[in-house]
């Protein structure tokens, strides 16, 4: 290509070899594939669980750091400790309550793997663990798809999913995730990326410097395992209200004694349209910002509260690079339909019938205010 003409670039290498396949149990090759711009911004993406494992983007002054959590090798995405870096998450993200709901009159009980009381992300072996199949490798992105087993986790059905990342010449990341099932079932997808626009490795005092703005009427009450009560509260008046940008630490320290936030934000889509903006998050030292636009009802805010808590003596996370990760550290912006949707009608329906499909669109848009 001549000099000085936009391209998105896409390059394959080998991230780890002979990954014991947890469906197949056999040994795979997990692909990595870096999505580079001419604006100076890089994705790189993992197959094990449609991961995206580095974003790389340039603050104010073109210094350029990654900007999200992840691991060097295998081993951490295997680790015990790791709190779904990046992954693609299903079958059903974020939590169901009593691992049990009623579909068309019959009870579905799935696995409850979070202290035996309820499902978070899928279950044991959610599609985050799952070695991603590469459907299509494109000019600007590539698509993976997972086809996952009927009966898996407890759920009824056959669902093939496929996530696909693009990278734009102006620094925007689009995720769409679809499906497709062959019995009525449950589908709710969510990329759970970990930011820190501060750089990965700048921990809570770099999130502190963070402003956030979301664009939320209400949130899903939940209760104190953070599964939802099926009411719907406004933020208006609360440490919730969010849609005026303002400082994260400064709304942090104001939540106490809550450890941080962990809730459902419901989105505001005014007037009617196919996409909203979410949430924007700026970081004023760096100049770097993130706005993130999507489909989807709903948007899981996360500040890594239950990360270690190493004030409390507990061993930080080792992260890629040498990074020490621990409680503050990043935020998480995890679009989504409702929490326990399965559990309350007055929540947007998850449920997937055969011959419907499932699609997600998530947009990630990198920039820099001067």
């Amino acid at each position: 290509a001549a000099a000085g003409s936009k391209m998105v670039n896409v390059t394959e290498d080998v991230f780890a070899n002979g990954a014991v396949n947890p469906f197949t149990k056999s040994k795979d090759t997990i692909k990595r594939f870096t999505l580079t711009n001419g604006a100076g911004m890089s994705v790189q993406l993992i197959t094990r669980g449609a991961t995206i494992t580095s974003i790389k983007t340039p603050d104010a002054s073109g210094q350029i750091d990654d900007v999200t959590l992840g691991f060097d090798d295998l081993a951490g995405y295997q680790s015990e400790r790791n709190p779904y870096f990046g992954a693609t998450i299903g079958r059903v993200c974020n939590r169901i309550a009593n691992g049990s709901f009623y579909l068309d009159g019959k009870l579905v009980q799935v696995s409850k793997n979070r202290d035996n009381k309820f499902q978070l992300h899928g279950g044991f072996v959610g599609f985050d663990k799952a070695h991603w199949e590469v459907v299509e490798v494109r000019v600007d992105g590539v698509t993976l798809s997972h086809t996952n087993p009927d009966g898996h986790e407890g759920y009824p059905g056959k669902v093939t999913a496929t996530a696909s990342f693009t990278l734009s010449e102006d620094n925007c990341l689009h995720v769409q995730m679809s499906a497709l099932a062959d019995k009525t079932t449950p589908v709710n997808l969510t990329n759970h990326s970990y930011f820190n626009l501060a750089g990965h490795k700048s921990g809570a005092n770099g999130l502190y410097e963070h402003t956030i703005e979301i664009n939320a009427y209400g949130i899903t009450e939940t209760d104190q395992s953070s599964i939802p009560t099926g009411r719907i509260t406004p933020v208006e008046g609360t440490g919730f209200d969010l849609r005026v940008s303002s400082n994260l630490g400064e709304r942090l320290k104001a939540l106490q004694p809550a450890r941080g936030y962990d809730d459902n934000f419901c989105v505001t889509f005014s007037p009617p349209q196919p996409l909203a903006k979410v949430a924007r998050a700026t970081h004023p030292p760096s100049g770097r910002w993130l706005e993130v636009v999507s489909n989807q009802p709903g948007v899981q805010f996360y500040t890594s509260n239950f990360m270690p808590d190493v004030e409390r003596g507990e061993s930080p996370i080792p992260g890629k690079d040498g990074a020490a990760y621990a409680k503050h550290c990043a935020f998480c912006l995890e679009t989504q339909k409702f929490p326990d949707s399965v559990n309350h009608s007055n929540f947007p329906s998850t449920i997937l019938r055969p011959g419907e499909s499932y699609q997600h669109e998530v947009i990630y848009k990198f920039g820099v205010s001067h």
